[in-house]
């Protein structure tokens, strides 16, 4: 009965802070991202989206991903022909070549897609398999095995956890083939190794590292030098969490789950650990700053939707505990950006706002194609997540200091005495 009360409580505070985006401003960041999406992340981060948004028994977070009814292939159309366009066009073993070795593998889950189901148009299954073999044959890698994110050196960037092990995780389903399964997990375990900062568990952004004896030679003529960026930036973590999260859901949901139960517990508590840091370094504002370690930085809309999208993804597809502290977190950052209907974060056209450069980390910038991505994810996941009752269910972890900051000192007051009543 008291787990009743504060249910009810807690329920309350949530839906009277709650904000909401209409379908006429959806319908624009929907058309931003379709628009903008040109850069081979950007175009594998869309079409991972739209799968998720109109395809959901299609989506690795499905728990039939793998025996949907699925829809006809001209149904899918929209995100097949992402796949397809990069299969078609490719002009080397990658599906979109540019200087990094592992964003262009982020398109993979299209063109997997694609393959599943039999669509027309493109020689599916040689394209996904070239583009698994330029990672394990033609990419270098650090001492310990780590792929690099880039062609020309190794150096490991937190945004690869996003683009590579998903790929690898879904081909290695697919193909029923473990070993590229367990692969996709073991290079979130070595990133993170190189990456997480043990005083705030925090990731830093990029790293160089040690190349193999036996490791590809660096390909091409660098477009820049080696270099490290220390920094914990804020959309990188985000990267992070969306990463793991996928390679979770899709041995999760697959037959080889009982095989895997080890790794997947690591993820998880990977998810959790980060969740918590990056919660503790929310402003006031529920906005974070670019670099969640230099407060000075620009605020950055695109990471805080990330945040968001990733906790309410994660808390439907895993129910951890002590979560009450992280939810509030991600109730505070949707909130913030969904303030006045989407008036303050949002401008005329449906561009998220403020957010840093895709093309320069450092910078703030005007438009943000991922930043669409990730709100669109965000708001998809906060109602499935409101779907599935996990308000009601989440609050068994929110203690009574964080109803307090929810629904004010005077049920804060008022609480003990009615737990004591019933």
């Amino acid at each position: 009965m008291k787990l009743a009360v504060l249910a009810i409580l807690t329920s309350a505070a949530y839906a009277n802070n709650d904000q909401a985006l209409g379908p006429n401003l959806l319908g624009l960041i929907r058309d931003r991202a379709n628009q903008s999406s040109t850069k081979s992340w950007e175009v594998g981060t869309w079409a991972e989206t739209l799968i998720e948004l109109d395809f959901p028994s299609m989506s690795v977070f499905s728990s039939s991903y793998l025996t949907p009814t699925p829809p006809s292939v001209q149904t899918l159309e929209p995100a097949i022909s992402i796949g397809r366009q990069a299969v078609n066009s490719r002009s080397n073993q990658q599906l979109m070549p540019d200087g990094s070795a592992g964003d262009p593998a982020s398109i993979g889950v299209a063109v997997l897609l694609g393959n599943r189901t039999n669509a027309p148009g493109a020689n599916w299954a040689p394209a996904a398999t070239d583009q698994l073999n330029a990672l394990f044959n033609n990419t270098p890698r650090s001492i310990d095995g780590a792929i690099s994110h880039r062609t020309e050196y190794v150096q490991l960037w937190n945004d690869f956890v996003y683009m590579v092990p998903p790929f690898l995780a879904l081909y290695g389903v697919f193909t029923s083939n473990t070993s590229i399964i367990y692969e996709s997990y073991n290079q979130i375990s070595l990133y993170r190794k190189y990456l997480r900062d043990p005083s705030t568990s925090l990731w830093r952004h990029i790293t160089t590292a040690p190349p193999a004896p036996n490791s590809p030679s660096p390909s091409g003529t660098p477009d820049m030098a080696p270099f490290n960026d220390t920094g914990i930036w804020a959309t990188g973590n985000g990267w992070a969490l969306g990463g793991m999260l996928r390679v979770l859901a899709t041995i999760q949901n697959s037959p080889f789950s009982k095989q895997f139960e080890d790794e997947q517990g690591d993820l998880q508590d990977w998810i959790s650990e980060l969740h918590s840091a990056m919660a503790s370094r929310l402003p006031n504002s529920g906005i974070f700053t670019n670099y969640l370690d230099d407060t000075t930085t620009f605020n950055d809309a695109a990471s805080t939707a990330m945040f968001a999208a990733t906790v309410y993804r994660f808390v439907t597809l895993s129910s951890p505990s002590k979560y009450g502290n992280i939810i509030s977190a991600a109730e505070r950052a949707r909130n913030a950006l969904y303030a006045n209907n989407g008036g303050v974060h949002f401008d005329a056209n449906g561009w998220l706002q403020p957010v840093v450069d895709p093309m320069s980390f450092h910078e703030q910038g005007k438009q943000s194609p991922e930043g669409q991505c990730f709100v669109l994810q965000m708001n998809n996941n906060w109602k499935a997540w409101v779907n599935s009752g996990s308000k009601s269910a989440a609050v068994r972890a929110v203690d009574v200091r964080v109803i307090g900051s929810l629904v004010g000192a005077s049920i804060l007051t008022m609480l003990p005495i009615l737990l004591e009543c019933i």
